[in-house]
């Protein structure tokens, strides 16, 4: 039986739902998929295809919406995923903001997810014409007079969560109502071509920044993650690079509004120190937005952590916490009227009589950065009174104040700078 997907060796029956599963020419098992139509629900058959193929097998889903109506785990190990369709997970913020029906995978701030991946040795390839729908707007729009606050259940968007070796690539996400993409606990991960547009359409809202929190992604507990092609529309960080996240490496990011590119929060854990170690940004592009649309374009690149003091505890509340951020390269930054393209401050949730954070930042060069800002202060480091920051460096910073104004860059507690003389090093401000 050579010929390819010619021997059908069974069919799996769910619900009513018939999933097929054949034999390719490799003899590995493979599962088709077809959306069921208009108003009927696709997680059965998603999830009996994947308990199928999703080892040593291969699933393909066809073009189309699959209606999701519950949370999904896939578990995946020497497999291959091709979506050239979109899971669309239904638009009923009610019922996702019930704890039970999401999953409370990524212990930073305890945010939930409805869809998580995990296992080894895999490739999921949504082939730029599949991936999720999170139906956003209604989110946006049902938070418009609500309170929001980091783990209050709204779900990430595609959870990558426990798993080694593996792959992520040409895949879209379409309306993250929350982050549109985190992983934690994971080693040896590759996004290679990853698209996030969370836009707002609601007219009530025009001018205003109704998609917080819809970050591009949020590494968490990782070592050698890739982020590779990026294009992320977002009212918030562009990649969130955020504790013991090691060994990073991130090239072809373009970022369209929101608050660029964050390295943090951290220090939110008393008794958990948070640890960035190698890190290499390289190839960013930060496009201010029509302000209509989005009005925010915060930073190239910015790192923030909570001071020494806790108040009160996470999700929301914390500080105290200790660890380091070293060995990081940022370069080839274009940058659109951002607001600060440089920025470190380590006063994140914190007041003025607060004792200063002791998580240290060391090593940082910070390389060809051209465009231009909304301030005239195109550096600002503030870094801990506690913990200097030793050895921050600056090449060809080559960015562009408001017309008629000087530049200015600021050094705070920065115990040795090189490339940048103006930003006079000093102790205190």
């Amino acid at each position: 039986m050579r010929a390819t997907l010619k021997s059908l060796i069974g069919a799996v029956l769910v619900a009513g739902i018939v999933c097929a599963a054949a034999v390719d020419e490799r003899g590995l098992k493979a599962c088709n998929l077809s959306p069921l139509g208009h108003g009927k629900d696709d997680t059965d058959q998603v999830e009996a295809a994947i308990s199928k193929c999703g080892h040593f097998g291969t699933t393909v889903f066809g073009p189309g919406q699959y209606n999701i109506t519950r949370k999904m785990t896939w578990d995946l190990v020497s497999s291959r995923v091709d979506m050239h369709g979109y899971l669309n997970f239904k638009p009923d913020p009610e019922y996702w903001l019930n704890a039970s029906n999401t999953y409370r995978v990524i212990f930073i701030q305890d945010q939930a997810s409805w869809f998580v991946i995990t296992g080894h040795d895999f490739v999921v390839d949504a082939h730029g014409s599949g991936g999720i729908n999170g139906n956003g707007q209604t989110w946006w729009s049902f938070y418009g007079n609500r309170s929001r606050s980091d783990g209050d259940g709204r779900p990430v968007s595609l959870t990558l969560s426990n798993l080694t070796r593996g792959v992520i690539k040409d895949f879209r996400i379409e309306a993250q109502p929350f982050w549109c993409n985190a992983v934690a606990d994971s080693k040896d991960v590759v996004y290679d071509g990853m698209y996030c547009n969370a836009t707002n359409q609601d007219p009530l809202y025009v001018g205003q920044n109704v998609v917080p929190n819809t970050d591009g992604i949020n590494t968490y507990r990782s070592d050698s993650v890739s982020l590779l092609r990026f294009d992320i529309t977002s009212g918030d960080d562009c990649l969130a690079i955020k504790g013991n996240s090691t060994n990073i490496f991130a090239n072809d990011i373009t970022c369209r509004g929101g608050n660029g590119i964050a390295v943090g929060s951290l220090g939110q854990y008393v008794d958990l120190p948070d640890i960035v170690d190698n890190l290499v940004i390289e190839n960013a592009k930060m496009i201010r937005l029509d302000p209509k649309v989005q009005p925010n374009m915060g930073s190239g690149i910015y790192f923030k952590t909570w001071t020494g003091s806790v108040h009160g505890s996470p999700p929301t509340g914390g500080g105290g916490g200790g660890g380091f951020v070293s060995n990081v390269v940022a370069k080839q930054f274009s940058l659109d009227e951002v607001t600060v393209p440089i920025h470190v401050y380590q006063t994140n949730g914190g007041s003025s009589g607060d004792t200063p954070s002791k998580l240290q930042f060391s090593n940082m060069t910070f390389s060809d950065f051209t465009g231009t800002s909304q301030r005239t202060t195109i550096v600002d480091i503030e870094c801990s009174p506690a913990v200097p920051c030793p050895n921050i460096r600056f090449h060809n910073i080559d960015i562009a104040p408001p017309n008629g104004t000087a530049p200015s860059y600021k050094c705070v507690n920065v115990a040795s700078e090189y490339g940048l003389p103006a930003c006079n090093a000093t102790g205190t401000a």
